[in-house]
């Protein structure tokens, strides 16, 4: 398939600036690929459509306030610092801006207590930069940092978006995106689902600013994804595998939890325990080795995001569901209502 197999109009007013009241009481859309139906419901209802059996996958990422703003030494002008992956210790990737003042041997300044000298280019405004600091680099970050958002939501971080730009389930911090399907279950919901006979079990896939980056050469098999790191623990593994043996299905909340899934399928295609780096890209058509379900959000045009959806639920039915979703007003992207494709 090509790029423009995934292009779509969205009316701008159906994306989603602010999440819903209540986590629970967005939108579902249920698909079933069977009978290719498709269903109206409040997202509170997937537990109706989940089974003893059945295992629910999570993704334990933890998001956390990437955004630093700085001074160049000797200029003082003002320079922003995404942070973006640590490569080692106090070694990290960032993205810069103005990226045009920025040039390796610049020192940053932040406050008193953090700076980072620029040691090296990457690609788009990328630098690597190693940090200096009185302290616990976290402790710094998680109190001086702002939390990012989706460049499409066009506003500023509100003192909201500190709770609900993240799961109730994150744990592991590490990403600079939040795993949005996640974003819709509350404590009481998920103790609903394990109460129906559901095991839930975690898995983590640090989010990078990739999940935002449109494709953009036509030919998809050129596509490069940015490496995210993932871990799939021992634990859910073997309940993923004892899930499918038994007959159960594998729902996987969201795309990141699927890529590190499906990242961990052996060649005899079960789940193994495995931590690293994965740049896994899923698009039409692709054999899915665990997944037997996916809980996701209405994506991007052209992103890889779609891309996954569409080769999980077939690209027609996909684009037949999100036509559906932009005449019935339903919410877009990471703030936005949900999809429960079985």
């Amino acid at each position: 398939m090509k790029l423009s197999d995934f292009k779509y109009k969205l009316p701008d007013k159906l994306i989603a600036k602010y999440p819903a009241p209540q986590r629970d009481k967005s939108k579902l859309m249920v698909l079933n690929r069977e009978n290719q139906e498709i269903e109206d419901r409040v997202f509170s209802e997937v537990v109706n459509y989940l089974k003893e059996g059945d295992c629910l996958v999570i993704n334990e990422t933890k998001v956390f306030p990437a955004r630093l703003m700085g001074t160049k030494d000797k200029t003082d002008a003002e320079v922003e610092i995404f942070l973006l992956r640590e490569l080692e210790n106090s070694l990290w990737e960032v993205l810069v801006r103005p990226a045009r003042k920025v040039r390796v041997g610049n020192r940053l300044s932040v406050n008193s207590k953090l700076y980072c000298d620029v040691i090296d280019n990457t690609v788009s405004g990328g630098r690597v930069v190693r940090f200096n600091y009185i302290g616990n680099f976290f402790d710094i970050v998680d109190k001086i940092g702002q939390s990012p958002l989706p460049p499409y939501i066009e506003r500023d971080p509100e003192p909201l978006d500190k709770d609900r730009y993240q799961t109730v389930f994150a744990r592991v911090r590490g990403a600079v995106a939040a795993p949005t399907a996640g974003l819709h279950f509350t404590k009481e919901l998920l103790k609903k689902i394990e109460n129906r006979g559901v095991k839930i079990t975690p898995v983590v896939l640090h989010l990078g600013l990739g999940s935002f980056r449109p494709v953009v050469v036509e030919d998809l098999s050129r596509h490069k994804m940015d490496s995210e790191y993932y871990e799939v623990p021992e634990q859910t593994s073997n309940i993923v595998n004892d899930t499918v043996k038994r007959g159960g299905r594998v729902i996987a909340v969201g795309t990141s939890t699927t890529r590190a899934l499906e990242t961990s399928i052996t060649s005899e295609g079960w789940a193994k325990p495995s931590k690293g780096w994965t740049d896994k890209f899923i698009f039409p058509p692709y054999e899915f080795k665990i997944v037997g379900g996916l809980i996701t959000n209405f994506h991007l045009p052209c992103s890889t995001l779609l891309m996954l959806v569409s080769a999980f639920a077939g690209r027609d039915f996909t684009f037949k569901a999100y036509r559906k979703a932009v005449r019935d007003k339903y919410r877009f992207y990471s703030y936005g209502d949900a999809m429960l494709i079985e």
